[in-house]
Parts: structure tokens; C-alpha cells; sequence
């Protein structure tokens, strides 16, 4: 057996206080409990990760508006068919709620073959009915949509579940329909997901169809701080030369309940025989004992004796032989036994939706198209459950080679799986409220402000461990002020986030650009995605949105490595990361923005990938990036000459091109720049 390699990772340290599993007297959880006081909105917006109850939360949500608030029905659509059994009966009235939920069988579209062969069908009977509720799939709604018009929902209730499938782009259709339901203004809408955002970039909502929604936000730290068993969390990326299934049985731990997503065959990573790479793959886990003959599970005896069992969820060849597996995976000692099943092996199956509490091991080859992919996957590993303490994910990916022709692809998956990375560090950290360091501040009831206790003469961190919130003071800090502004800065950070480390242009410069200045990246490069992404807000909560997201991007990779690297700080402590954002406000003595601005927000990345990947390939990297390196553009001038007219403001003079100062020198570029362009345009 090959040795498990240690994965240089990110970990996320949790209170396991119980919180986020106790129910109150209606037998609603925390998050239930948040989502079901906003029930009388005609739009809502829940963002709660994988295990929080957003199933059960619509239950609560669509009985009461049913009941109590004239909505004639409730129509529940689920991306595909094997999430449909989220909203299967549930006896409430147990629990202590008013009503139970109830679905007759015709009406779970999920199951039922439809009407005259066409699901499209059985939901406009479904409308012409008695009954209340009905679940059908994303495909059988735009469907029925298409076919009917959407004025067909009047007075219904139209919940959408693993929201992030829907965009803005016109060429999406359940997206295109949402803004005529909208539009119309004759429906309810309450949306459900655990990633509100796309890994193509694309906007999930117009804008103007956003500010519609009330948000209920339930935070990744807020559920995972709240299990009662599972208190760590590692994330991680490991490059292997040659082929992956040499160097999988490095990072695989076999006494691990383990999820293994395989390459797709078209992919880079791939040997373009999937039932080859799974048979190695059992082949060097132990010794082939044969299959199950009730689950068509392999038995599989490993080099310490213990005997594991495997489901294949790859091999398609024979299809009696697949239904056996999966159904095997849909048994109930799933959740009740945790011997049941040990390793499963997928390739497109076992991700969104798919519900194995025992998991504690994600493992994924090579990248995944979207960052939503990704964070499903790792949401297959943080159920809680008994006896499971920690859980990991682990994304191998193949190092650039030279002699491939498709280089520059290779270096592309590298900067994806940096990008999913950083990304999961903001979703899984707590939440930063930030406020403007002034001498009317006082301390904040609730919040830990550490030993020594709030200072009136400094910037505070103060840590609500209840809530998982920071409250931390900035110098010079630009405050949101209108009301849209103000909730971007209190629940949307993230969203502005995975934008700004999806720009290409910008984790490029910032991890391999020795020129590179960083106040290019946090207020040129970040300014610009603040603007297009929210047009409509002005120049002042722009700025104020753009300082808050750069603050908590930059504010976590710096207490990350403090947590990582010193030695007083408690490797492994709950408090970790807490005391890393703590003891960096503490050694910088004054907490500023101009300070936070002059970080690169991929350094800390930069110094893992440093230890995960060979010199050679990190100067192969170098060179593919530097070899396309783009000259200064109009807009990227015109904003760094907005910088120059503020610098000029707050100091009385221009920036200049000979300063010590990269940034002012930088700024002084973009102003000459523009000079130089509009000097030539009047010889011309």
C-alpha cells in the first residue's frame, strides 16, 4: 500500500456547540427557524449550505402560505429526479408544526411517468386540481412553462430549488422565465441554494429582479460551528506528474468513507478508459474478494486485513447490475449504518443532492467545470454525524507539462482549482462586519474583543462566538449608505468575491506578476467588477462595497497564514483562524484600508502552491502567463487617473512617475497615459 502523502490544505476549526441541530417547539432548526419569520415575502432568497434543512424549511414556508396567505398551490422544482425525494411526505405535526406535509404520489413528477407521456401535461392538470402541492424536475417546469405560458401560475407558489442553475443570460431558459414571473408579479418565489454564484461567471439575477428578493442568509460557519460531532474541516489541492491513478493511492486513505470522483474521459486529466482507471484503483486498494450479491458492492481486503466494500457507480456496461448499486445507495442503513458502504467511485453521479452522512473524504481528479460543482462536491463530506470529527476535500490536479501541446489549458485548470480554493476559504470563515474605526465606536454586546478587552485608541477585532461574526474596526474605511449597498456588505461579499478570484486577468497578475502592484488588483481590477456587476449604485457605495470585499478577502488569507505558520496560535484550535485575524490587526497597530489595499490577495496562494508543485512547473506557469501579459488598457487608465484625482484630493498634488511608491508611480502611468492618448488623438 502506497503511503498517504500529507496534502499541504486549508483548515476550518469548528465549536461543535449543537446549535444548528437543536429544533424549538414548531421543530425548526436555527436556519428553519430564520427562514420561516420572512414566510409572508413574496420573494425569497434562502443561501444555506448542503444539510441545513432548506428542504424542510419550504415545507414550513409553502404549508403557511397555503393556509394562512391565499396561495392556491405550491410547485417545488428540483434540477433532476433523485432530489425530488427531499420532499417526500414529512409528519410535522410530531415535531410541533401546525400542518404535516403531504404529496399525492401522481403529483411527485419525479416519480410518476405523467400524462400522456408528458410531464408538461400532468402539471397543467395538476393547476385544474384539488391538490396542493406538486414536485417536478427544472426541465418538466420550463416545459409546462413554455407550453402554457407562465400565466398559468397565478397564485401559486413557485419554489426553486439549487437556485444557482438559474442566469441571467437570456439563453437561459428557467432564467428567462423567473423574469416574466417576476415581471407578471402574480406568483410567490422562494428560492433555495447553497452557492449563490455560477462558475461561469454569469449573473444568477438581473439586478432589478434581485432587489425584488428578500435574502435569508445561514452562514457555512454558522452550520458547521453548530454540528455536534464534525470539527474540522481541511481543503486541499495535491499535483501529481503522469497519470493520476499512480498517484491517487497517495492521498487516499482507505479506512476513510470516501467519495472518489473520476475524470470525465473527455477531460485532460483522464486515461480515456474509465473502467480501467477503476479497476486499478480497487486493484491497489487490496485484495478482490468478489461482489455482494445484495448491493453489488466489491469486497475488497486490504493490506491491514480489513475488509472494505466499494460501490461502482462508473461502470454502465450492465444496467441490472447499475440499478442494483445505486439502489443499494438509496437504502436506509445509508444513514443508519455507517459500515453499509466505505468508498464510492463516480464520475458524473454522487454531487448535488446525493445525501451519505458518513462521508468524510471528497476526493476529485482534476478540475471541475464550475466552482458550484465543487462546492456540491465538498458539501458530500460535511454532513454531521456520529463518531465523525473530521472531514476533507481533496482535488488532485495534473502539473503542467512542457511537451504537451495544451499547456496553456493545464495552466488554466491550475488557476481554477487556486481560484475554487480561495473561494471556499470566504464561504467556510465567518462573517465579516466591518465598520469605520471613529471616536464614538464603543464595544458591541455579544463580541469577544479578546484579552485586554475593547480599546478606544485602536482598531478592535470583536468575535460574537454565538453568531460567528467579526466585528472589526478599519481606519479611513468607507461606509455603505444606502440600503442596498448595506446588504451587499452584510450577505453578498462573497458573491463579489468569487467574481473578483473567477477574473482571469487578476489571479494571473496576482500570483506569478513580480511587477505587479497590488492596489492594481484591489482597487483598479476589484473597482471595476464592483461597477459592472452594480451599475446602479453611485460612486461612494461602489467604493464602499469594493473596500468591504477586499477587506474580508485579504483579512482571511492573512490570518490563514498566521493560523498556518505561527507557532502561538494552537494548530488545530477551534479559534485558530480567530486568533489569526486578532494577532494581525494587533502587529500592524493601526487596522487601515490603505493598508488592506496594499496586499495581493494571492500571496498567501501563491505560497501553497509553492509547496504543493515543482519549481519547473511553477516557472512553466510563469512563462505561459508573462508571455501574454497585456499593456495598459483606456479603462484600466481611466480608473487608475480617478485614483490619482483622490490621491490629489487627500494630498494636495498629483501623483508622481518617479516616486518610491510602485503605486503612485502606477497611478502617474495611467494619468500620463491618458495625456498621451489625448494629445494624439488632436495630431490626428
Amino acid at each position: 500500500m502506497t503511503k498517504i502523502k500529507s496534502v499541504p490544505s486549508v483548515s476550518m476549526n469548528y465549536a461543535t456547540n449543537g446549535s444548528s441541530t437543536r429544533s424549538n417547539e414548531l421543530g425548526m432548526r436555527v436556519m428553519q427557524e430564520r427562514a420561516f419569520e420572512k414566510r409572508g415575502e413574496q420573494y425569497l432568497l434562502i443561501k444555506s449550505p448542503p444539510a441545513s434543512g432548506k428542504s424542510r424549511a419550504l415545507m414550513f414556508i409553502a404549508l403557511d402560505k397555503i393556509h394562512n396567505q391565499g396561495i392556491k398551490k405550491a410547485i417545488i422544482t428540483v434540477p433532476e429526479k433523485s432530489i425530488g425525494s427531499s420532499f417526500n411526505d414529512e409528519p410535522l405535526t410530531q415535531f410541533g408544526f401546525y400542518w404535516d406535509w403531504k404529496v399525492n404520489p401522481k403529483w411527485n413528477l419525479c416519480n410518476a411517468p405523467g400524462e400522456d407521456g408528458s410531464k408538461a401535461n400532468a402539471v397543467h392538470s395538476f393547476l385544474q386540481s384539488d391538490d396542493t402541492i406538486l414536485i417536478c424536475p427544472h426541465a418538466t417546469f420550463r416545459n409546462a412553462a413554455a407550453k402554457f405560458g407562465v400565466e398559468v401560475f397565478d397564485g401559486c407558489l413557485i419554489a426553486i430549488d439549487e437556485f444557482h442553475h438559474v442566469s441571467a443570460n437570456p439563453n437561459n431558459k428557467l432564467g428567462a422565465q423567473l423574469a416574466e414571473l417576476i415581471a407578471r408579479d402574480k406568483t410567490h418565489v422562494t428560492a433555495m441554494t447553497g452557492s449563490y454564484f455560477r462558475g461561469d461567471a454569469q449573473a444568477v439575477m438581473m439586478p432589478e429582479d434581485e432587489a425584488r428578493f428578500e435574502s435569508v442568509t445561514y452562514t457555512y460557519y454558522e452550520q458547521l460551528n453548530g454540528y455536534e460531532h464534525l470539527k474540522k474541516l481541511d481543503i486541499g489541492y495535491y499535483f501529481y506528474p503522469d497519470s493520476y491513478a499512480d498517484s491517487i493511492l497517495e492521498v487516499l486513505n482507505p479506512h476513510e468513507k470516501t467519495i472518489i470522483h473520476i475524470p470525465s474521459v473527455m477531460s485532460r486529466e483522464s486515461t480515456k478508459d474509465k473502467y480501467k482507471e477503476v479497476e486499478h484503483i480497487i486493484h491497489e486498494l487490496g485484495e478482490w474478494l468478489g461482489v455482494e450479491k445484495e448491493t453489488g458492492f466489491h469486497r475488497i481486503k486490504t493490506s491491514g486485513g480489513k475488509i472494505i466494500k466499494i460501490a461502482d457507480l462508473v461502470d454502465d456496461t450492465d444496467e441490472k447490475q447499475r440499478s442494483k448499486v445505486q439502489n443499494a445507495l438509496k437504502m436506509p442503513e445509508m444513514k443508519s449504518n455507517r459500515d453499509h458502504v466505505d468508498i464510492i467511485i463516480a464520475l458524473g453521479m454522487a454531487k448535488e443532492g446525493f445525501d451519505w452522512i458518513w462521508c468524510e473524504h471528497a476526493l476529485t481528479v482534476g478540475y471541475r467545470s464550475s466552482l458550484t460543482e465543487i462546492i456540491q462536491i465538498i458539501g458530500r463530506s460535511t454532513r454531521d454525524a456520529e463518531g465523525k470529527t473530521h472531514a476533507r476535500f481533496t482535488n488532485l490536479i495534473a502539473e503542467p507539462d512542457a511537451a504537451e501541446d495544451l499547456v496553456t489549458d493545464a495552466v488554466n485548470d491550475t488557476l481554477k482549482a487556486i481560484a475554487a480554493s480561495l473561494l471556499m476559504e470566504q464561504v467556510l470563515a465567518p462573517r465579516f462586519n466591518f465598520i469605520s474605526k471613529s471616536n464614538q465606536n464603543t464595544p458591541i454586546d455579544g463580541f469577544d474583543y479578546g484579552e485586554d478587552g475593547y480599546d478606544p485608541h485602536k482598531s478592535n477585532v470583536g468575535f460574537n462566538k454565538n453568531t460567528g461574526e467579526f466585528q472589526i474596526e478599519i481606519k479611513g474605511l468607507t461606509d455603505p449608505k444606502s440600503a442596498e449597498a448595506q446588504r451587499i456588505c452584510k450577505q453578498d461579499l462573497n458573491e463579489v468575491i468569487t467574481a473578483f478570484v473567477q477574473d482571469k486577468t487578476s489571479l494571473e497578475r496576482g500570483l506569478f506578476d513580480d511587477e505587479m502592484v497590488p492596489q492594481e488588483l484591489t482597487q483598479v481590477r476589484m473597482g471595476k467588477i464592483i461597477k459592472e456587476k452594480y451599475p446602479d449604485l453611485d460612486d461612494a457605495d461602489q467604493e464602499a462595497v469594493r473596500q468591504h470585499a477586499v477587506a474580508a478577502l485579504n483579512l482571511t488569507q492573512q490570518a490563514k497564514n498566521i493560523a498556518n505558520s505561527d507557532n502561538e496560535i494552537e494548530q488545530g484550535g477551534s479559534t485558530a483562524l480567530i486568533d489569526g485575524v486578532r494577532k494581525f490587526a494587533v502587529d500592524v497597530r493601526d487596522l487601515e484600508i490603505d493598508l488592506i489595499d496594499s496586499i495581493n490577495p494571492f500571496g498567501e496562494a501563491y505560497s501553497i502552491l509553492s509547496k504543493t508543485m515543482t519549481e519547473e512547473s511553477l516557472k512553466q506557469i510563469a512563462a505561459v502567463i508573462s508571455a501574454k501579459k497585456a499593456k495598459l488598457t483606456h479603462d484600466e487608465a481611466r480608473e487608475l487617473a480617478l485614483r490619482a484625482l483622490k490621491f490629489k484630493q487627500e494630498r494636495g498634488r498629483l501623483p508622481e512617475i518617479n516616486s518610491p511608491d510602485p503605486w503612485e508611480q502606477r497611478m502617474a502611468e495611467g494619468v500620463a497615459f491618458l495625456q498621451q492618448n489625448a494629445q494624439d488623438a488632436q495630431n490626428d
